[in-house]
């Protein structure tokens, strides 16, 4: 997969076939439009068209806001996403002042024409673009017959009465479920990062955990979950099975948000590695134990839960 982080690219990255949106989580509703865009490029390379910073992102630094994580996926984890869905290519659009005032009219032709030489896009029925949100699907259509590029419009998809999309995700995850969020999502919510060093508590108590920072990521509920974890670098690459703890751990006052991750009959060394959490089931909530005898006989239950839940799968 080839990822250009600019609005220049080679000439020979030109002229492809191309879905527009956030993509945040590439959940069921994005693979079903970038299944929608293989088709449509017709054996020609195939990409996404996505934005850095996300807007909503932008808006809110640029307004002082100070809003809470929202992204399921930060944009290196997106990009290794859509790299296993076998996109060709992933134009990130650098979101900015001069991006983000644009016209809808100037955006169909300094981005999609001038910038990407773009054949054709697909996007959902509900695509929104241009300074104030003011271009719609028929906007894009009527731009698209004078500037010589095709619109293909996808249909948003269902999960029950509700409508796939990062929103129902974020509040699945949020309420404890993570196997809602897979079920739209087509694969278990991932954390993704480089472990790094921390207090190494969990070496002291008999369970060494490998370290992610959430730090800009969208908060699942905190507690304790059944994981499967893919090493992704090292050589110690492979999948795994275990379990995590996600929030700030009361028990020692600390509130820096973090993921911290016990992987069983494991004993290598994974500080600098890069690893992978997927979320399968939710055990139980953050708790604040009488001593550390205690602690440790909960990780054990944890573990042991954690074992039967994922042996089942």
């Amino acid at each position: 997969m080839r990822r250009f982080q600019s609005l220049t690219i080679p000439s020979d990255a030109r002229g492809a076939t191309v879905a527009i949106g956030n993509f945040d989580g590439v959940h069921l509703g994005h693979q079903a439009v970038l299944n929608q865009t293989r088709d449509a490029a017709n054996g020609t390379p195939f990409g996404v068209l996505t934005f850095e910073p996300h807007p909503r992102e932008y808006f809110a630094h640029r307004l002082g806001k100070d809003l809470p994580p929202f992204r399921l996926l930060n944009a290196e984890s997106r990009a290794n996403r859509l790299e296993k869905l076998g996109v060709d290519l992933v134009f990130e659009a650098p979101f900015d002042d001069a991006l983000s005032n644009l016209s809808p009219e100037q955006f169909c032709q300094e981005i999609l024409t001038d910038a990407y030489g773009l054949a054709r896009v697909v996007v959902g029925a509900d695509f929104r673009f241009g300074k104030g949100r003011e271009g719609s699907v028929e906007t894009l259509k009527t731009c698209a017959q004078s500037m010589g590029f095709e619109v293909i419009v996808a249909q948003l998809e269902q999960f029950g009465d509700a409508v796939i999309s990062s929103t129902n995700i974020r509040a699945a995850l949020q309420s404890a479920n993570p196997r809602r969020a897979a079920a739209m999502l087509g694969h278990w919510h991932r954390i993704e990062g480089e472990v790094r060093h921390g207090e190494k508590r969990g070496r002291e108590l008999g369970y060494p955990t490998a370290n992610l920072s959430i730090d800009g990521l969208h908060q699942p509920a905190f507690g304790v979950y059944a994981v499967t974890v893919d090493i992704l670098t090292g050589p110690d690459q492979g999948t795994y099975q275990g379990a995590t703890s996600i929030g700030v751990r009361p028990m020692f006052g600390e509130n820096r948000p973090n993921c911290e991750t016990f992987l069983f009959d494991f004993s290598g060394d994974l500080y600098g590695q890069k690893i992978s959490v997927g979320l399968v089931e939710y055990l139980r909530g953050e708790e604040n134990f009488d001593g550390l005898d205690a602690l440790i006989k909960q990780m054990q239950r944890d573990c042991d839960q954690a074992r039967a839940i994922l042996s089942a799968l």
